[in-house]
């Protein structure tokens, strides 16, 4: 990965190019948080292009803010070659709009054009990387000054149901017509209790099948090593088929162009599994569930299974009981088996 310049320059391109290339970052966290800054990136320069009264664009065009776009090197149009808005964007008023370090009010601006109508989850998961880049960009002397746009997190309505019952996740990986990698994908998140950015992340170097286990790269950046079980242990076999090195999910089709080599199969020239298609996938075959479902399952599966909070933590790697007490909550199943085993006038053995 590259590494960070040993000179900050003040260019918002360069920081934002910088941030994402840390080597402390996880490969699907850096590009996490490369599209949503990137695609912020392009909504900042069309509402400059915008008040500097520049061209429109033609027919057919996809505005910059509305897909990642490279703002620190090559960019990347999604423009025809005919649009005489890239060609604004190509000269140097363009240059100026796509480097110049926005105002709060511009950030507030741009924020809510693109993000004002997602979900109050998706919004905030991107609003946090917004302020991370900002917090990391201040020290690390990109800044004069700190900026602050007046942003709000929004409110998510609490779910108390988003563990799954073992006995639908039992049928649901048991399914004939389930391929084989998602079969395994699925165990191994639920077994592990692990991110769904980690479990994708994972190389076939970083398995060690004799012992039930993988090594990871967390949240942080740690490298750490989360645990499986038998049902994982037996389908990893089938799904390596001879493979002995490269990403340990793939997709059905040759990696495209300029795919990093990290994501690429050296054996059959496949790209990684992206977590939007492992996602969507995941909710074409569960009728709706979501990836994360997995790690929040197996978590409160263990406790109500009355393992300990130390066990739990260590199981999860979740660094605050705060945390962990989302996950640990029992399910409305096991409220429901203690409300009946309590009940008086339940039949006595």
């Amino acid at each position: 990965m590259t590494a960070l310049r040993s000179r900050p320059r003040a260019s918002f391109a360069a920081a934002l190019e910088d941030f994402c290339a840390r080597p402390e970052l996880a490969p699907l966290s850096a590009r996490a948080y490369r599209g949503a800054l990137e695609r912020l990136a392009g909504a900042l320069v069309e509402l400059r292009a915008d008040r500097a009264s520049a061209p429109a664009h033609g027919p057919g065009c996809t505005p910059l803010g509305m897909a990642s776009a490279s703002f620190a090197g090559e960019r990347r149009y999604l423009c025809t070659p005919s649009c005489p808005r890239r060609r604004w964007l190509a000269g140097e008023l363009g240059q100026r709009a796509a480097e110049r370090w926005p105002s709060p009010a511009e950030l507030e601006q741009a924020v809510r054009a693109l993000w004002g109508e997602l979900q109050p989850a998706s919004f905030n998961r991107n609003l946090a990387a917004l302020r991370s880049f900002l917090r990391w960009a201040e020290r690390h002397g990109y800044l004069e000054a700190p900026i602050e746009p007046r942003l709000e997190r929004r409110r998510e309505a609490a779910d108390r149901t988003r563990a799954v019952p073992y006995a639908q996740l039992e049928r649901l990986w048991s399914r004939d017509g389930v391929p084989l990698r998602e079969k395994a994908l699925w165990r191994l998140l639920y077994e592990t209790a692990g991110r769904a950015s980690e479990i994708l992340a994972l190389d076939i170097e970083d398995l060690d099948l004799a012992n039930k286990r993988a090594r990871i790269r967390s949240k942080g950046g740690d490298l750490e090593l989360v645990h499986f079980q038998s049902g994982s242990a037996r389908l990893l076999p089938r799904l390596l088929a001879g493979r002995w090195s490269g990403p340990l999910f793939l997709t059905e089709r040759a990696a495209p162009p300029g795919t990093p080599a990290r994501d690429v199969c050296p054996i059959t020239s496949r790209a990684r599994l992206s977590y939007r298609r492992a996602a969507a996938l995941f909710g074409e075959h569960s009728g709706g569930w979501t990836l994360h479902q997995l790690r929040h399952s197996a978590i409160t599966h263990l406790a109500e299974a009355g393992e300990s909070t130390v066990l739990l933590m260590a199981k999860s790697r979740h660094r605050s009981l705060r945390s962990l007490q989302r996950y640990a909550r029992p399910g409305p199943e096991a409220v429901a088996a203690l409300t009946a085993r309590h009940d008086p006038a339940r039949r006595r053995p």
